[in-house]
């Protein structure tokens, strides 16, 4: 069974974007854990609670199969943050699935992993991708090696199948 390790921020991460793929995950049987920079609950951009069990400093990488970085409001002051920046490094250099939503796909940029790689995102943070010299596609979802990317919202089932679909060996 694979373990999935979900990352939202502390407070107002997009609801759709966490709970969506979630479900997907759930679906599957996947043992998944949310972590954030503080444990507890914490109240999404929509209202929706999650549950955080453990702080992203407290990760230990090989626990896991998989991080899911989560994008929403929340999130865009945290895309260059230190510790979120590490785990992605972590994850992609352990040969993870590394994947990412929304604004969430800068922290893969701002950790130097996306260089050469196809990567999309909200269309915010193009300019972040771009300049990390990841190839920029303007579209809802890119699968680039062990990195999956999608754009937003309106991506979330596909965006958790495509995660599924990798771990299940069917990509």
């Amino acid at each position: 069974m694979a373990k999935i390790l979900m990352i939202i921020a502390p407070s107002d991460f997009r609801d759709a974007e966490y709970f969506n793929p979630k479900k997907v995950f759930e679906e599957n049987e996947f043992e998944i854990t949310t972590a954030s920079k503080v444990v507890g609950k914490i109240t999404g951009a929509d209202g929706g609670v999650a549950e955080s069990t453990i702080k992203t400093a407290e990760v230990n990488v090989a626990d896991f199969d998989v991080v899911v970085f989560v994008g929403g409001p929340g999130m865009i002051a945290l895309v260059d943050d230190a510790e979120f920046r590490k785990l992605a490094d972590e994850f992609y250099k352990a040969g993870k699935l590394t994947t990412a939503i929304c604004v969430a796909p800068a922290i893969l940029a701002n950790a130097g992993i996306l260089q050469g790689k196809k990567a999309t995102g909200w269309s915010g943070i193009a300019e972040t991708l771009k300049t990390s010299g990841a190839i920029y596609g303007a579209k809802p979802i890119e699968i680039d090696g062990k990195i999956i990317t999608a754009d937003g919202p309106t991506s979330v089932k596909i965006f958790g199948e495509k995660i599924v679909q990798y771990l299940l060996g069917k990509t």
